[in-house]
């Protein structure tokens, strides 16, 4: 476990945690803001962390939607983020998976793709981290299960106000945390 000092990084999955799940989520019409998410962003923001996300899309390999969509959609998120004081550093998305319609996006176990720890590896890597001084928060076991097998700690979020679930969880390691908006 990560002590306060030496957390750098919270890599966080998108839908589910983020923003509510309504299934291939895309269009920025459809972000709807998980309770919290926004100013939990802003409270790692503020505390000088990495905010990371690492989300699995595989809309684009069924030919629900494209990459571009996915980038305007992290876009949208993170304009709304700044609205608050947050910042997402850095978006990685897998669109790879076994049943793709798109033959360049089938994959049948696409090391990108979580439980596989491709994209934590990734953002680890590209930013400089060390795997003990970071965390990861997702909403299904197979986001802990990524965070696991690269190094880092995993956090079930089991759905709510992130901020509050972020307070619980870390508050002892992230100062702002606790004292923000109290």
């Amino acid at each position: 476990m990560t002590d306060a000092l030496s957390l750098q990084a919270v890599f966080l999955d998108r839908d589910g945690v983020l923003n509510i799940d309504h299934g291939y989520v895309h269009d920025p019409a459809a972000l709807d803001w998980i309770d919290g998410a926004r100013e939990a962003v802003a409270a790692f923001t503020q505390a000088g962390l990495k905010v990371i996300v690492v989300t699995n899309q595989s809309g684009v390999g069924r030919g629900y939607f494209d990459d571009a969509a996915v980038d305007r959609f992290h876009g949208v998120m993170n304009a709304q983020l700044g609205e608050v004081g947050g910042r997402i550093d850095a978006f990685y998305h897998c669109p790879f998976c076994e049943e793709a319609s798109v033959e360049r996006y089938r994959h049948p176990d696409h090391p990108d793709r979580k439980p596989n720890p491709g994209m934590v590896l990734r953002g680890l890597a590209d930013w400089n981290l060390d795997p003990a001084a970071c965390v990861l928060i997702g909403d299904k076991d197979r986001d802990v299960e990524a965070a696991r097998r690269a190094g880092v700690e995993g956090l079930l979020f089991p759905g709510g106000d992130l901020l509050a679930f972020a307070r619980a969880r870390l508050g002892d390691r992230i100062a702002t945390l606790v004292t923000d908006g109290d």
